[in-house]
């Protein structure tokens, strides 16, 4: 490794240790080159966050914007340092009770995240705690209420599902049936597999991991590995 790469390296190493607030190290193989790219874009991604945070309702000091991102109603939108949102997502914040994401969340390419799906009845809340990460193509659908713990981790599309349709009556079209919501919450420390599914009325408790394409329909204890369709429980950690 040259030189100028290992003082690049350290020099980030640090940098990002610095915005993170915790312990960060770059892989010694990349090169300086690679870095400046790295870095060139991620500043690109902090010009776009400064005037984009603008309109959120309170924010952290780095935000990190992707090109094409939309968002609508800003205004809803409580976020901590640190937030990452990639090239072409799109949120909609407008709920009930507001979007509140913690410090150091990323959001992956092309993701979305809808809070409210047609306006005749708002979603309730999305709440996500501290250093969560969420891969490419994850669909959040708000309308119950919606919490993620901290140092939670989605593989790439993952999907939530915060609402049931009321399908009972035969002669009524199932759309103006309305809709049951009692909402989805996951636990601290979880890993959520690439595809995996989680259905309305689960709860998924502190340390469990997902396998990649199941389909949660209901609650798993705490320190859980689960998977299948639906999902059971395979092992416990």
């Amino acid at each position: 490794m040259k030189t100028k790469d290992k003082y690049m390296v350290k020099l980030v190493s640090k940098l990002i240790s610095k915005i993170k607030h915790r312990e960060y190290t770059v892989d010694e193989s990349i090169t300086a080159s690679d870095l400046l790219d790295i870095l060139f874009t991620r500043m690109a991604m902090l010009i776009r966050g400064f005037f984009c945070r603008m309109g959120f309702k309170k924010s952290g000091r780095m935000t990190f914007i992707g090109s094409k991102v939309k968002i609508r109603s800003k205004k809803h939108i409580t976020c901590g340092s640190g937030l990452t949102i990639e090239d072409g997502c799109f949120i909609n914040a407008l709920c009930k009770n507001g979007v509140t994401i913690g410090k150091n969340f990323s959001l992956g390419r092309s993701s979305m995240i809808e809070c409210t799906g047609v306006i005749r009845e708002l979603g309730d809340s999305l709440e996500i705690g501290d250093d969560v990460g969420i891969a490419a193509n994850a669909f959040i659908s708000v309308r119950g209420k919606v919490k993620i713990g901290s140092s939670t981790i989605f593989g790439p599309g993952v999907k939530l599902f915060s609402e049931n349709h009321i399908f009972t009556d035969r002669e009524t079209p199932i759309y103006l049936q309305g809709a049951s919501r009692q909402g989805i919450e996951i636990g601290e420390d979880c890993w959520i597999g690439a595809n995996a599914v989680v259905l309305d009325g689960v709860k998924i408790g502190k340390g469990c991991v997902v396998a990649a394409g199941a389909l949660v329909n209901k609650d798993v204890p705490d320190y859980s590995v689960v998977g299948g369709v639906p999902a059971k429980i395979i092992s416990t950690r």
